[in-house]
């Protein structure tokens, strides 16, 4: 099954999780680090850590800002706010 964007407008973000096994995410811009416990993504709305084990991108299309996990998800964070405000917590720390 083909998986195109719902949300063609920019600075849209969405997330889906069901069952704590798969991830479904809109507004993506870039993929900045992945691993099998970690996916760190720039989206809309900042930037989001992906926390788990066994993860893995099942699909990947930055061109309609989409992105699908699979694997164990532990937690989600924000790290900041899209640059408003000055950066979170670890934007500050890595300056």
């Amino acid at each position: 099954m083909a998986y195109e964007s719902q949300y063609p407008q920019e600075g849209l973000h969405r997330l889906s999780l069901e069952d704590r096994r798969q991830l479904t995410v809109s507004g993506v811009e870039e993929v900045e680090s992945f691993d099998e416990s970690g996916i760190t993504m720039v989206t809309g709305q900042g930037t989001l850590v992906v926390r788990g084990s066994g993860l893995h991108i099942e699909q990947l299309s930055l061109d309609g800002g989409q992105l699908r996990v699979e694997g164990q998800v532990e937690s989600l964070t924000y790290e900041d706010m899209g640059g408003r405000g000055g950066g979170g917590f670890f934007g500050r720390l890595l300056r």
